[in-house]
């Protein structure tokens, strides 16, 4: 079950890189101007910020034990995906000797690798012009996981394996198809193969013809 974070009080924070300044002072008011100019997040806080509507979820947990000379050493291994539902998702890995710690530490790894996801209606059948979709295919490859998203027609939800499910509709896509190929046990691999797929919609050139029917952040649209 999503969840979505805690309060955050900018007054109370004191930044440590230039870039947090810069959001506390007023002077980026969008998570937008950091992502497209590719600025490194290096602060949680800078995304409590901009982000306050950001909700996370567990993708997956596994228990990971190594041998050391002073005995048996186990740890929990937790995937996690954050996402505002409106063009804005981060996954992230965290692993301590606790679970509550793991779930904390994978979410902040996933807020400081947030990707802004570009939405439209890139299905034949539909031509709706609403950012419901993906524009085009895209494909994300980790490891030997391949993820591939199509396009789908308004309404029909989203066809896909759990992981991607949950990524894509964090992210805000309502409707799309989607192929996955390789070793997709693998829960790390294969969310951030999706989050690669999600990755060329922004890389992509696009036709001009195109152009009108993509969004990209925060559209305004309820997510019924």
């Amino acid at each position: 079950m999503s969840r979505p974070q805690k309060e955050f009080n900018v007054e109370l924070w004191e930044p440590s890189t230039s870039l947090g300044r810069a959001v506390k002072e007023g002077r980026i008011t969008s998570i937008s101007q950091i992502l497209r100019a590719g600025n490194p997040i290096k602060e949680v806080e800078v995304v409590d910020a901009l982000v306050p509507n950001l909700e996370e979820r567990v993708l997956g947990v596994s228990l990971v034990q190594r041998m050391h000379k002073s005995g048996r050493r186990v740890k929990y291994k937790v995937v996690v995906v954050v996402g505002n539902r409106d063009g804005v998702v981060g996954v992230g890995q965290g692993s301590t000797r606790e679970i509550s710690s793991s779930i904390r530490k994978a979410v902040n790894n996933a807020k400081l690798n947030l990707i802004e996801v570009v939405r439209g209606c890139g299905s034949w059948e539909c031509g709706c012009g609403r950012p419901h979709s993906v524009p085009f295919k895209v494909t994300g490859k980790r490891g030997s996981a391949r993820v591939t998203i199509i396009p789908a027609p308004r309404g029909l939800g989203i066809a896909a394996a759990e992981v991607p499910r949950t990524i894509l509709r964090m992210a805000g896509i309502k409707d799309a198809w989607t192929r996955s190929e390789g070793q997709t046990r693998t829960t790390l691999n294969f969310a951030f193969a999706t989050i690669e797929a999600l990755r060329q919609t922004t890389q992509a050139t696009l036709r001009e013809q195109f152009r009108e029917h993509v969004h990209v952040g925060n559209t305004g649209e309820t997510n019924e």
